[in-house]
């Protein structure tokens, strides 16, 4: 049973079976050429809201401790994700612009305008890796299910080679579970790492 916040903004109630801290095991599952990366990791991810019109989104992972090496954190990622809502006069920015007009507070039926033919909100996901990627993501939710695709990639000089990826997200018995696909190292979008995650809080 999906369970929404009292004091989250209306235009989060698509996303807010979303809330909360979630923890569970992950598998990495990725070949390049003659290498094939693979392993378990243990997985946190936080989604929270301030009472803005956007989700708080940090994730980390760790690899598990093999024969051949120590435990070691993987990549760490933050970001944002919110419905795909045009920009008018009361949205603020860029940067630290005011808006033109005051905003009012957004209603259930100012939320549901915004679902598209299929039943599903069109939503925006912008998140930040540690190791020098970012990445625009544009998809749909639709009950609890998430569906992601990059529409632009950017990295640092130094970070590895890293150009499209798809993400899904999906609520399955009361856990998360997620399915992350990535074109990387020269080779062509395909499966990249799994997880199932249990909310801790």
């Amino acid at each position: 049973m999906i369970e929404i916040p009292a004091d989250i903004p209306a235009e989060l109630v698509p996303l807010s079976w979303l809330v909360g801290v979630w923890e569970g095991t992950g598998v990495i599952d990725y070949t390049v050429g003659d290498t094939h990366y693979s392993g378990e990791f243990t997985h946190r991810v936080s989604f929270s809201h301030d009472g803005g019109s956007f989700l708080n989104y940090s994730a980390t992972g760790v690899m598990r401790a093999t024969a051949f090496q120590a435990e070691r954190p993987l990549v760490s990622e933050t970001g944002f994700w919110r419905l795909a809502v045009p920009a008018d006069d009361t949205t603020p920015g860029p940067g630290l612009l005011p808006p033109l007009r005051a905003a009012t507070e957004r209603t259930a039926e100012d939320v549901e305008r915004l679902r598209t033919a299929d039943g599903s909100f069109p939503i925006e996901v912008v998140l930040s890796h540690s190791d020098g990627v970012q990445e625009l993501y544009l998809g749909q939710a639709k009950g609890p299910r998430i569906d992601l695709a990059t529409d632009a990639v950017v990295r640092t000089a130094t970070s590895q080679p890293y150009v499209a990826a798809s993400r899904m997200y999906g609520l399955v018995d009361g856990h998360l579970l997620w399915a992350w696909d990535i074109a990387a190292l020269g080779r062509e979008l395909g499966s990249h790492a799994s997880a199932r995650l249990e909310k801790v809080s």
